[in-house]
């Protein structure tokens, strides 16, 4: 499959599970929102709020999925993939600035005394959003697993967030219409909505801040890389090694020894070699640079370190 025709398809992938959950998403947002303010519960119309934010990620991603999917140019020889990278902590810290937002308006509902008795339209409602996010959820990851796209998976947890934040919405709902003298529950399950947000947040936000500061793999698998390079027959030593993400693709470049009498074109030869096993490794490593440093080895030291690399391949 060519490069252009996979864009095409990702493109058309990303495009289509956004739109549908841009419908549902003002579908639920009006929802909520008008049975928030008719059945008198804050909690249900912060979770409406929260559902509008959804909108701003979906909008960004169906901008976004051409800019991260073009390829590489003379301006961005590494592709676009940062593009997503970006959006992805875009739609973590959008979902902070929500629940952060929630907080304040419970607060201070509780502290004027704004609170009233909750009506049964508002616990339809939140029922109605936990079903219809979960569905949206499990479709959207397929989608992003599929594709390796995490922005669209980033999102599908945004659509997850929601419905978990509409189970305390529920909840603090149907409290109140069981027992109206606890009517401040709405409150505390407006703030529970809150915490629900934040913790997606941080879960978004996390691994697109470290890619964006070039964190590399962890310790293991760079160990694994490293073994994997040495299994290679005229490797005698690998030192230098350094990756980091772009988008769900790895970056590796390290340093080889080889036998410093041979010639230059063998040298080159086993720098292939290591390259098209790393690159053809489970690691979605995207590209992998080697480079060549000569060790003088006596014949008899030089006959020890093949039989090592000949042991390496067999283990």
């Amino acid at each position: 499959m060519t490069d252009g025709v996979k864009r095409t398809e990702q493109i058309a992938a990303v495009s289509k599970v956004t739109w549908v959950g841009l419908a549902v998403n003002v579908i639920l947002a009006v929802l909520k929102i008008l049975a928030g303010i008719f059945g008198n519960s804050r909690a249900v119309t912060a979770d409406g709020i929260h559902s509008l934010s959804d909108l701003v990620t979906d909008v960004s991603l169906l901008i976004g999925v051409r800019m991260w999917t073009a390829p590489p140019d003379k301006s961005h020889p590494y592709g676009h993939q940062r593009y997503e990278t970006l959006i992805t902590a875009a739609i973590g810290i959008l979902l902070a600035v929500v629940a952060v937002g929630i907080v304040i308006d419970a607060s201070v509902a509780y502290s004027e005394q704004h609170v009233h008795h909750a009506k049964a339209i508002a616990l339809g409602a939140a029922l109605t959003s936990i079903v219809a996010n979960e569905i949206l959820y499990r479709w959207t990851v397929f989608y992003g697993r599929l594709h390796k796209a995490p922005s669209v998976i980033a999102n599908a947890w945004h659509h997850r967030s929601d419905a978990l934040s509409s189970i305390p919405a529920a909840a603090s709902v149907l409290v109140g219409l069981l027992l109206p003298e606890w009517y401040w529950v709405d409150l505390v399950g407006s703030i529970i909505v809150a915490f629900f947000i934040i913790h997606a947040a941080w879960e978004i936000t996390l691994p697109a801040v470290n890619e964006l500061v070039d964190k590399g793999v962890p310790e293991t698998v760079a160990k694994e890389l490293q073994d994997l390079a040495l299994s290679v027959e005229g490797v005698l030593d690998v030192h230098k090694l350094r990756t980091r993400y772009q988008g769900v693709a790895v970056f590796v470049d390290l340093h080889i020894s080889v036998d410093g009498s041979i010639s230059v074109e063998e040298g080159h030869a086993i720098a292939d070699k290591v390259e098209a096993l790393l690159e053809g490794s489970d690691y979605d490593i995207a590209d992998a640079l080697v480079h060549v440093d000569p060790q003088r080895l006596d014949s008899s030291e030089t006959r020890q370190r093949r039989m090592r690399n000949r042991g390496r391949r067999f283990l």
